[in-house]
C-alpha cells in the first residue's frame, strides 16, 4: 500500500557565524552592486520570457 504524504514541514536554523581566522570574506560595495545589478538582469529576462508565452 503506498503512503501519500499531504504535508511536509521542513525547519531550518540559521545562525550568523564570524569568518574564520585569516579568511576574509568580506566583498567591497561595487563587488555588491555588480551582483545586484546581474540578479535584476536575471530577473527582467524571465519576467519578459513570462510575458512572451
Amino acid at each position: 500500500m503506498p503512503i501519500e504524504i499531504k504535508e511536509l514541514h521542513i525547519r531550518i536554523n540559521v545562525e550568523e557565524s564570524t569568518p574564520v581566522a585569516g579568511v576574509a570574506a568580506e566583498t567591497t560595495q561595487s563587488e555588491k552592486d555588480k551582483i545586484i545589478a546581474a540578479c535584476v538582469e536575471q530577473v527582467m529576462e524571465i519576467l519578459s520570457k513570462k510575458e512572451e508565452r
